[in-house]
């Protein structure tokens, strides 16, 4: 194995790209051996993890027929997504980061297994899934800090705006391929099917992180406590930028995701099938498209600006979606919101992993990661209760143009995010 210094490789010296090098996506990162074992194995099991992110919701409404409960599977997931997230993100500073990840690799693919066993069993209970739930989100968040601050370790620097882009436009596709497959199989097939397809694919996970190199923490040792998560949290409120980075984009999963409102809204409003299917992946079809062109994210300095205007975009185009009623009106407008989300992700994890020293990245990718995917399950308990107060619309009409407002105002509010640029580093609070 390589020692952790062997897995930075050293730039190489720059080249003037043709025209339509500078539009496509970049692929240079891919050249470098254990990055792209670990993006082909995330990318193929992610579309299996989608599989699973639609089937468990649909299996829920089916079983109590409320979308209140379909909400729950958010709560379900959110209490040990924060948990583990933190814990993760420590525990990634102190110890070996390819052995974390195998290990947490493990403990979601268990609790896949146990979903396609539950779905042949016929056990039908709405408790069972919640428990499910919570144990896979367990898992993730651990391996998800721990698998992003290994990135900066397999790529040089000035790389890293194009590894995060390739990682989100995979995971993208991925979120895009997987509901539509889950329509399918749920179509034609079972629950128990759809779980299987996904126990099959993560073992393609489980295999790139066990050829990744040993990944010892680089700089001052940390007790993986609540003293490191503490410094870890300090370190975020200390740092403007980062906390913008957070906030921002709490408030567009909080109040602008209308995921928990699909199973209903495709039934009520699109007369059911496969509308579903397209519903889960509509977003992720305009993040896979803005990823494919997305050459020029790597050129853009003032990220702070640009972070602000492309949640904003997210809040616009998912308010007009809820206003559709013809499937694939409300699909390319929520597809317009994924391209959106796709490049304030970039910007988001790119600020991160820069502004943060080694030491501190697995604490910085908990908090991340505690973010990325708590917020969507608080939007998803956001949306189920106020459905069930005000109507669908109400909820995702109201929940978009409200993130508009917040974000404006908060982003005008911190001038330091505002004319933040690329060049910054974490010395500058």
């Amino acid at each position: 194995m390589s020692s952790p210094e062997e897995t930075q490789v050293a730039a190489a010296p720059p080249k003037e790209l043709p025209r339509w090098r500078r539009i496509l996506v970049d692929t240079t990162p891919l050249k470098l051996g254990p990055y792209r074992r670990l993006f082909t194995g995330q990318s193929v099991s992610f579309i299996g993890y989608q599989v699973t992110a639609v089937a468990v919701p649909v299996q829920m409404y089916a079983i109590t027929g409320s979308s209140f409960w379909v909400g729950m599977l958010g709560l379900a997931a959110l209490i040990p997504l924060i948990l583990f997230g933190l814990w993760g993100g420590a525990v990634a500073d102190a110890v070996d980061r390819r052995t974390l990840l195998l290990i947490s690799s493990v403990v979601l693919w268990v609790a896949t297994c146990a979903l396609v066993v539950q779905a042949l069993a016929g056990v039908d209970s709405a408790w069972l899934l919640l428990a499910l739930t919570a144990v896979q989100s367990a898992g993730f968040a651990v391996s998800g800090p721990t698998r992003s601050a290994i990135i900066p370790r397999l790529v040089p620097r000035e790389q890293v705006p194009a590894a995060n882009t390739l990682n989100f436009t995979a995971s993208n596709f991925g979120t895009v391929v997987g509901p539509l497959l889950a329509g399918v199989v749920l179509a034609r097939w079972s629950y128990a099917v759809a779980y299987g397809v996904d126990a099959v694919l993560f073992t393609m996970a489980l295999y790139a992180a066990f050829r990744l190199p040993h990944l010892e923490p680089t700089g001052e040792r940390v007790s993986p406590g609540l003293r490191a998560v503490g410094q870890g949290l300090a370190f975020i409120v200390l740092k403007p930028v980062l906390l913008m980075s957070f906030a921002v984009d709490i408030i567009a999963m909080v109040f602008a995701m209308p995921r928990a409102l699909f199973p209903q809204v495709a039934d009520d409003w699109f007369g059911g099938g496969a509308a579903v299917g397209w519903l889960f992946a509509a977003t992720a079809i305009g993040s896979v498209l803005a990823g494919l062109s997305s050459g020029w994210i790597g050129r853009v300095r003032r990220q702070g600006v640009a972070l602000t205007l492309a949640v904003m975009g997210w809040g616009v185009a998912v308010a007009a979606a809820g206003l559709a009623r013809n499937l694939w009106l409300a699909v390319v407008l929520l597809a317009v919101a994924g391209a959106s989300d796709l490049v304030s992700a970039v910007y988001r994890q790119t600020i991160l992993q820069v502004y943060a020293p080694d030491e501190m990245r697995g604490r910085m990718q908990g908090v991340f990661t505690v973010v990325v995917a708590g917020g969507p399950r608080l939007g998803d308990l956001r949306a189920g209760a106020t459905e069930s107060w005000l109507g669908p619309t109400v909820a995702w009409v109201g929940g978009g143009l409200l993130c508009v407002v917040l974000v404006a105002v908060l982003a005008v509010s911190v001038p330091k995010f505002w004319r933040y640029d690329g060049t910054t580093t974490g010395s500058t609070p």
